[in-house]
């Protein structure tokens, strides 16, 4: 009886070894919202030594942070760790220090890495920011100048510069007279519907009838001052 039921929990316990085990899900990396993505350098420019990286924190908690390098000796990190506070910001500032011929276009990496406060550092998330150092600052393409070449208007287009016909006929001149008064009359007429006005509805008139009564009005006004 015995060896049966050692032989029984030997067999419980192959297939129990047998179980794949599971490990528990870590939650996803902080991410790391840093600008610029990278930094350059240049010999021959001496502001451009000093560079500033803005890292921005989103969340509500604190979040801290601490600037690792590939070169510590060649950079000045000005407070390689801190906090963030919530929904705010923060300037790094980096300065290079052994500007050389030796070190054009050498190419070093920041690490930047942050986590939550009172968080494990492990649990945090990180971002590389490539820095390297250039001889010359390229210069900006010149743009040739812009010629604006003069336009001319097709013959049967009035411009402002030309005008309309100064000298008008009697007739025209009546016409231009009797559709601006007629115009400015329609302008004036009550709407249809409109409950509070005294005259009969035969004397009242439509949007679409004021609309076109101020533009003819426009134009004539374009004539008069033109001509």
């Amino acid at each position: 009886m015995q060896r049966g039921s050692l032989a029984r929990g030997e067999d419980e316990d192959r297939r129990a070894s047998t179980v794949p085990y599971s490990h528990p899900e870590q939650p996803p990396p902080i991410p790391v919202f840093i600008f610029p993505p990278r930094l350059d350098f240049y010999a021959d420019d001496q502001v451009s030594h000093k560079q500033v990286l803005t890292l921005y924190n989103p969340f509500t908690h604190v979040l801290r942070f601490k600037v690792l390098c590939t070169a510590p000796l060649r950079y000045t990190v000005v407070e390689a760790e801190g906090l963030v506070k919530p929904n705010s910001c923060i300037d790094i500032v980096t300065r290079h220090r052994d500007i050389r011929a030796r070190n054009y276009g050498t190419t070093d990496k920041f690490r930047v890495e942050v986590w939550e406060e009172g968080a494990s550092r492990g649990r945090g998330g990180r971002k590389d920011i490539a820095a390297t150092l250039h001889a010359t600052k390229p210069q900006a393409a010149e743009r040739p100048p812009h010629v604006s070449l003069p336009w001319h208007p097709p013959s049967h287009v009035y411009s402002m510069q030309h005008g309309f016909p100064r000298t008008l006929s009697p007739w025209l001149f009546g016409l231009y007279i009797l559709a601006g008064l007629v115009s400015m009359v329609i302008l004036i007429l009550p709407l249809h519907g409109d409950t509070r006005s005294l005259l009969h509805e035969n004397l009242q008139v439509s949007v679409v009838q004021k609309l076109v009564a101020a533009y003819v009005l426009g134009l004539l006004t374009m004539v008069f001052l033109q001509g």
